[in-house]
């Protein structure tokens, strides 16, 4: 698999494929990348389930948040981290224990190791990219999308 350049029919095959996504990383804050991910994703019908130690037990958009990977009920059918690449190895083993189909990292995640380890185990891996982005993209939602506008940042401006 080539990480740095992915096949639209690939993602694509992703996106239509999962319908359960453990978000890992998830923010309670409305103003974070990850809320408006988490919300978007919801909006075309995935069911997303936050995952942050910091916020267990919380609701975000409805879900209840859990502290790791292991203590999601059910099945989980994609991994879409929002947390450094150093975090991406732990959460790829829980992935696998889990029995996810697919780790997805986030814009400006990438961990080459964990991303083989991950397909050694038979999961589909995604790097750098984000699938909300990915999705709009794919469904021709780009132009609404605000991506890149340098308008929304989770970053706090100095004054």
């Amino acid at each position: 698999m080539d990480h740095d350049a992915y096949d639209d029919a690939y993602l694509r095959g992703i996106l239509k494929s999962v319908r359960t996504i453990a978000m890992v990383g998830a923010s309670e804050h409305w103003n974070r990348p990850s809320y408006f991910a988490m919300k978007y994703l919801q909006g075309k019908g995935y069911r997303v389930i936050p995952v942050n130690p910091q916020a267990k037990g919380e609701e975000i958009l409805g879900e209840k948040v859990y502290s790791d990977l292991a203590e999601v009920p059910g099945k989980i059918d994609m991994v879409d981290i929002f947390r450094r690449a150093d975090a991406v190895p732990g959460i790829v083993d829980q992935a696998i224990a889990k029995g996810a189909k697919v780790v997805w990292m986030q814009l400006g995640v990438r961990h080459d190791a964990a991303a083989h380890k991950a397909e050694a185990a038979g999961l589909q891996v995604v790097m750098n990219r984000c699938p909300k982005i990915e999705y709009s993209r794919l469904h021709g939602e780009l132009a609404w999308s605000g991506v890149n506008t340098g308008i929304i940042s989770s970053k706090r401006r100095k004054l």
